[in-house]
């Protein structure tokens, strides 16, 4: 093996991105960000993964483009830490394996250790016993209007994605959207979700198999949230860079902190600007009425 080249039996090999922290993505900037005609930069990497021109020209408009590249190709399926390191490899990018390569298994082992703490923190709960019939999940019945029987499961325009601390505007969201011409349906969890259910495995069925479109309503607020940040990601690994529209960011307020970089790249629906705020609810409810 060639001095550099990933381990394919690192523990790295198949954790997600998501394991590397602000530091080494930093670092990987630094390295990558800056055009070199002896060694491949960023836009090779971007190439590499799939990425189509106009995206790397978007790219190239921002600030980091390595950091912003990063954070798009996180959402996507096979987005990991070893797929990353063999791509490195690939390019040529010998320098920053060697230099990064104690940083990025430190990483990596910290975020073993976290997720086997998780693991352990979790209540023990009995094994559910499984049913002969691959519809069980729907035969139980998870929405206010769901058949008993699992015949006819509720369907919905969009799900939507918030904090509780947000109702107020999921409830004028309802307005807008169900109680006017536009007829829509959404799927509000503490509205039409039946208590009593894994929140996590019944976000999931909602968002890949009920609802047409994810609607996530951004905050400070939601940044902190964990259900909403799985839902978020969920949605975003059913439609990889957003090349099928399922999923719309909204702000509805000021925000103290930073736009989430994982949805930047997607076309945010904004009702703070007032010099478009009354051609809001018009835009949403034709995103969500598109087929």
């Amino acid at each position: 093996m060639a001095t550099g080249d990933p381990d394919p039996g690192a523990p790295q090999a198949a954790l997600p991105l998501a394991a590397l922290n602000v530091r080494v993505r930093r670092r990987l900037s630094l390295f990558l960000n800056v055009a070199a005609p002896v060694a491949a930069d960023w836009t090779a990497l971007a190439e590499e993964l799939g990425f189509e021109y106009l995206e790397i020209r978007q790219l190239e408009a921002l600030g980091d483009p390595t950091g912003r590249l990063l954070d798009a190709w996180q959402g996507r399926p096979g987005a990991s830490v070893g797929r990353l390191l063999e791509l490195l490899a690939k390019l040529g990018r010998d320098d920053v394996l060697l230099e990064l390569g104690p940083s990025i298994e430190e990483d990596c082992k910290k975020y073993i250790l976290k997720q086997q703490q998780e693991e352990n923190e979790k209540p023990l709960q009995v094994s559910a016993v499984e049913s002969s019939d691959s519809r069980w999940a729907e035969l139980a019945g998870i929405t206010t209007l769901d058949d008993p029987l699992g015949q006819a499961p509720e369907l919905f325009d969009a799900f939507i994605c918030y904090c509780p601390s947000d109702i107020q505007f999921v409830q004028e969201m309802i307005q807008q959207l169900e109680q006017t011409n536009y007829r829509l349906k959404l799927c509000v969890s503490d509205r039409d979700v039946l208590p009593g259910t894994c929140v996590w495995s019944i976000a999931s069925e909602l968002i890949e198999k009920r609802c047409r479109r994810v609607v996530v309503v951004v905050s400070d607020d939601y940044l902190q949230s964990k259900e909403c940040d799985f839902q978020t990601k969920f949605a975003l690994s059913l439609s990889p860079g957003a090349h099928q529209k399922r999923l719309i960011p909204i702000k509805y307020k000021a925000m103290k902190k930073e736009f989430p970089s994982i949805l930047r790249f997607i076309t945010v629906c904004d009702y703070t600007n007032p010099c478009t705020k009354s051609w809001f609810w018009t835009r949403l409810a034709k995103a969500l009425s598109m087929p």
